[in-house]
């Protein structure tokens, strides 16, 4: 029986943001707990049951890079056995999406099923990969961008009201050895009805206009090339850049997260050097 795969773009995209003059964004350090429990399963995959929990941390600022840190835990029931797999993964973008550095330990009932660590630098053309564990490796990629900067631009698309775009991805996961495409579909902003179950952990931004997403994962150079996604996910976008109710579906079956809690951490102190620095207001005349 497969892992889980916990989807690194849907977790990147869970960092609340606040859109900035001239398309640019402001992400907002922040800690979120989510439920997770089965959606729907094929007979095929065997799986009567799911649930779990997802615990993601963020922070960074523009002037420090990002740092995220995340585990995803969940119990996995089929008719022969019932196995816990435990996901741990810390990333690093630096602020300009040319470097990405990536640590991921995955777990099979408490025992070490699998280490991968590298880090990736985006060039003119393309990107090179180095990988430290399980085997020291260096891979060439098509150019394409980091996890922050994908997220970056589904926020920035969403505020100009475009409604579908397609592009490409490189985050770490699996053998971190392929850049993925994804296409996106942004739906019209909208407002929660009354009884929202997440409304507890979002307070005051409950009754905030949000964007409904859905992001399909390709790779079109696996499997001869067809276009049938990995995996989707979907999920309500705020425009802070909060994302919630989400939907990971993995073909076979597909498993929800709900919003449990959801801490807003302390911004970074340290200011950014002068040619880093957001513009100051200038004084009224």
């Amino acid at each position: 029986m497969r892992i889980v795969r916990a989807v690194v773009p849907t977790l990147v995209l869970l960092a609340p943001v606040a859109a900035q003059a001239q398309g640019a964004v402001t992400l907002i350090p922040h800690r979120a707990v989510y439920d997770l429990k089965l959606d729907k399963a094929t007979e095929q995959s065997g799986i009567s049951n799911i649930s779990g929990r997802m615990v993601y941390e963020f922070n960074g600022s523009p002037c420090e890079g990002y740092t995220v840190t995340f585990r995803f835990v969940t119990e996995i029931d089929t008719a022969d056995a019932s196995r816990v797999t435990d996901q741990q993964t810390t990333t690093f973008e630096d602020a300009e999406g040319k470097t990405f550095n990536f640590a991921t330990k995955s777990y099979i009932d408490r025992a070490l099923d699998r280490e991968l660590r590298g880090a990736a630098t985006r060039q003119a053309e393309a990107v090179d990969v180095k990988i430290e564990k399980p085997q020291p490796n260096d891979i060439k990629l098509p150019a394409t961008q980091f996890p922050t900067q994908h997220m970056m631009e589904l926020v920035n698309r969403a505020e100009k009201g475009d409604t579908f775009y397609e592009t490409t991805l490189f985050d770490g996961s699996d053998e971190a050895d392929k850049v993925m495409t994804t296409t996106i579909v942004i739906g019209k902003p909208t407002k929660e009805k009354t009884g929202d179950p997440e409304a507890g952990p979002l307070k005051t931004m409950a009754e905030d206009t949000y964007w409904p997403v859905d992001i399909a994962y390709f790779d079109l150079v696996g499997e001869g090339g067809e276009e049938t996604p990995d995996y989707r996910t979907s999920f309500k976008l705020h425009a802070n850049g909060l994302t919630r109710d989400l939907v990971m579906d993995y073909g076979d079956f597909s498993m929800t997260g709900t919003l449990v809690n959801l801490d807003m951490l302390d911004k970074p102190s340290k200011p950014c050097p002068d040619d880093k620095a957001e513009p100051k207001p200038q004084p009224k005349p």
